[in-house]
């Protein structure tokens, strides 16, 4: 055995070893992860604590969300911290307050990315649950958050504490944005980025892992998520006017932005307009995702058949500013930028969102897409908006379509789709 697999076969052991509720880990064998599309029980969201950009309130859209589902769904509102749990309360429950379908938790957090550091409910072949729990690094940016890493990498663990269900722990890294599954045993991933989280695992250990954890039979492997989802230190992105524009702690490509599964056989797709091929980071991002659509056009499905690929166009790309005192601009100015630039500190800065239709929830009755056209914006976008939300009517004919102004919450790197966490009827042993 090479010494690097037995280093990772003995880290792996020692993982499996953990503590966890009732000892139960060693005993348990996993089924699957089922697909956002099956019914849910609840859905879990992170309270905001923080707005990424000022003006921009995130609380405002996690309240969105709540009053969209709240009429017949569980939200589990988890909170970092008693104070935070008090603010939330107040808030929900002078909103709500004849629901049982709010339940609050507190929960040491830092940021509100529920999909990358929340709990993995999975199925084991007993049929009860556990919690899959891969390692969490901040998505690459942990030299710089270290202690915010610790933190959010535990949360799942204080999960499995609360719900006395058993946790399969790893320490390969492995964020939720990342992994879109059928429910059938195939997952969609984004090479890139798990390659670039495990640079010491080959993608045939990956796959291990995954099968261990998820209980998948097969990864389809795509090879690059969206440009202007790049990590922000590699450095900003040139406009076609030359502005320089910067990415918002951005993951460096999860797949959550431009491929889902909507069914078991179906996979929604990303795609970018012709006409928009004058704007260097749609030029990119076109030639990404047709690459993206010849691998799934090739892969198969647990069965060897075909999926069925459905196209979504991009909006168009959405560029905003940020200067000192915002949340995102206070941290990226920070970093060590890779391509040897200099963060114009106490300057405004461009800043371009990971603005994607595909970052949408999906639930029993209601799916939440976003939405981009404001007030003074090119009447393009809200053609584009109108668009997306007749697709997802389409594809989803038996669900109401809610689609929310969700920029506050792309300026901090993700969408709705991340900031939420599926959670089946549980059952344990």
């Amino acid at each position: 055995m090479k010494p690097f697999l037995l280093l990772l076969t003995i880290s792996f052991f020692i993982a499996s070893c953990n503590s966890t509720p009732e000892n139960k880990q060693g005993k348990v064998k996993i089924a699957r992860q089922m697909g956002e599309f099956e019914k849910i029980d609840a859905l879990w969201l992170i309270w905001p604590t923080t707005d990424h950009k000022e003006g921009e309130s995130v609380e405002e859209v996690t309240t969105g969300i709540i009053d969209a589902l709240i009429p017949d769904l569980k939200i589990v509102v988890s909170c970092a911290d008693d104070k935070t749990l008090k603010s939330a309360q107040s808030r929900l429950r002078d909103k709500y307050p004849d629901t049982e379908n709010l339940i609050f938790h507190v929960i040491p957090s830092v940021e509100l990315w529920a999909r990358d550091m929340g709990p993995v409910f999975v199925e084991t072949e007993d049929g009860s649950h556990a919690i899959a729990d891969f390692n969490f690094d901040s998505w690459g940016y942990a030299d710089t958050l270290d202690q915010s890493a610790k933190t959010e990498e535990a949360y799942d663990e204080k999960v499995a504490e609360l719900l006395n269900l058993p946790l399969i722990s790893s320490s390969m890294i492995s964020e939720g944005g990342n992994r879109e599954l059928n429910g059938k045993g195939i997952l969609m991933a984004t090479e890139a980025v798990e390659k670039g989280r495990n640079p010491q695992m080959s993608k045939d250990e990956m796959e291990v892992e995954y099968r261990r954890l998820l209980g998948i039979k097969k990864v389809i492997w795509l090879e690059e998520g969206l440009l202007e989802d790049s990590h922000t230190f590699l450095g900003p992105l040139t406009m076609a006017d030359s502005t320089k524009a910067y990415t918002v702690v951005t993951t460096n490509g999860h797949v959550d932005e431009f491929a889902r599964f909507v069914n078991d056989s179906t996979i929604l797709l990303a795609s970018v307009d012709s006409a928009d091929l004058d704007d260097p980071i749609a030029r990119e991002n076109h030639r990404r995702l047709e690459k993206n659509f010849r691998i799934l056009s090739e892969s198969t499905d647990q069965d060897g058949k075909a999926f069925n690929i459905v196209r979504l166009p991009l909006p168009n790309t959405i560029l905003t500013t940020m200067a000192p005192g915002d949340y995102v601009y206070d941290f990226i100015k920070t970093l060590e930028y890779k391509d040897g630039s200099e963060f114009p500190e106490g300057d405004t800065i461009t800043v371009v969102a990971p603005a994607s239709y595909l970052n949408f929830i999906i639930t029993n009755t209601v799916v939440i897409g976003q939405q981009y056209w404001r007030e003074g914006m090119p009447d393009e976008i809200k053609v584009q908006d109108e668009k997306a939300l007749r697709i997802l009517r389409e594809i989803f004919p038996n669900k109401k379509v809610v689609m929310l102004d969700a920029l506050a919450v792309n300026l901090g790197g993700g969408g709705l789709h991340c900031i939420s966490m599926h959670q089946p009827e549980l059952l344990s042993n």
